[in-house]
């Protein structure tokens, strides 16, 4: 691999099935309280092992404020050029998504795409240049930079338009960060990493995508999410995030994205194995410890990796992706107690 680096973030730039993990994986490599499921919780209610994992449900939503903003202490740089798609590489999954998650797809993902231009494009929208992602094919578009202490900043906006098997469903996408491995490692479509979710009412969750993929954070049970029913809670109980198992997603501590067909901005603080979600301006999540699982079952700092950008089932539009350089994570404080 040739590379080159970049004053800023570490970036070198050379032109991802989830596996179910069993019990006995769960208690060899997770340490924190959730993770340490015995059999009868996991044969509980999806509602019961939530409260198992993060407490009783928590009486008020914690309203959180970003303090300690960190300062560039670099250049800032462009990923997107606003021309073109040049240093983004497309992946597609299957013709059919709907297979996607079934564990024996039948076919074999699309790859490459020999023309991507009808899946991701460089348009026009709102008076200025953009990423286009249709979304009827599942995949992804992944930057060849290799970041790691970085702030990124990104803005979208959802399109008009969705497809099945999504299409009744609230639109998807996201912003995957730590990505490492093979295209279509997972599921045939993604590459292993974390996922910033993008999601209208959940933009912000944090998700691990790929079976080996590691990150502890703090939560409160929630009934009124669906499964696993658990949401970030400064101070709630802490959990590791582990696909495939009753802790695989966390909820963004509040839903702060604005209505469908306005301007959203996507901030990302990442310092090492640590990380903090932030969008229109607050705070909804923070990751430690993110982590691969090696084949030894030792656990490892995933500490860099590429950005993807995915394409779930939704038209979206992505504009001003930057990154820049950071020494130290801005800190989430909880302002005060309000009643939901």
């Amino acid at each position: 691999m040739n590379g080159h680096r970049l004053s800023g973030p570490r970036m070198n730039c050379p032109r991802m099935n989830c596996i179910v993990e069993g019990i006995f994986m769960l208690k060899r490599h997770a340490v924190f309280f959730a993770c340490l499921l015995p059999v009868a919780a996991l044969a509980q209610s999806s509602h019961d092992q939530a409260r198992f994992v993060g407490g009783e449900p928590a009486s008020s939503r914690q309203r959180l404020i970003l303090t300690d903003v960190p300062r560039a202490s670099g250049k800032t740089v462009r990923l997107f050029d606003g021309r073109s798609l040049n240093d983004w590489r497309a992946w597609l999954g299957y013709t059919d998504p709907a297979v996607t998650y079934s564990g024996e797809p039948g076919s074999k993902p699309v790859g490459i795409p020999g023309n991507e231009s009808g899946d991701f494009a460089v348009r026009q929208v709102d008076g200025g240049p953009a990423i286009w992602i249709k979304g009827q094919t599942w995949g992804s578009l992944v930057h060849d930079a290799d970041l790691s202490n970085y702030h990124l900043r990104l803005e979208y906006k959802w399109g008009a338009k969705s497809w099945a098997p999504r299409d009744r469903q609230p639109p998807n996408n996201g912003l995957l960060y730590h990505t490492h491995g093979t295209p279509g490692e997972v599921f045939g479509t993604w590459q292993p990493s974390l996922e910033f979710e993008i999601m209208k009412g959940s933009t912000g969750m944090a998700v691990a995508v790929g079976s080996k993929v590691r990150a502890r954070t703090t939560v409160t049970s929630d009934p009124t999410l669906v499964a696993p029913h658990l949401r970030f809670r400064v101070g709630g109980r802490p959990i590791d995030i582990v696909n495939g198992t009753p802790t695989w997603n966390v909820e963004a501590a509040n839903d702060a994205e604005h209505p469908i067909g306005a301007w959203n901005t996507l901030d990302l603080y990442v310092l090492g194995n640590r990380a903090v979600h932030v969008v229109n301006g607050t705070p909804v999540a923070a990751l430690t410890d993110i982590a691969t699982i090696a084949p030894d079952g030792t656990r490892r700092p995933l500490m860099h990796g590429h950005i993807q950008l995915q394409s779930e089932g939704a038209e979206t539009w992505f504009r001003t992706i930057t990154v820049e350089p950071i020494r130290s994570l801005p800190k989430i404080v909880v302002a005060k107690q309000t009643e939901e």
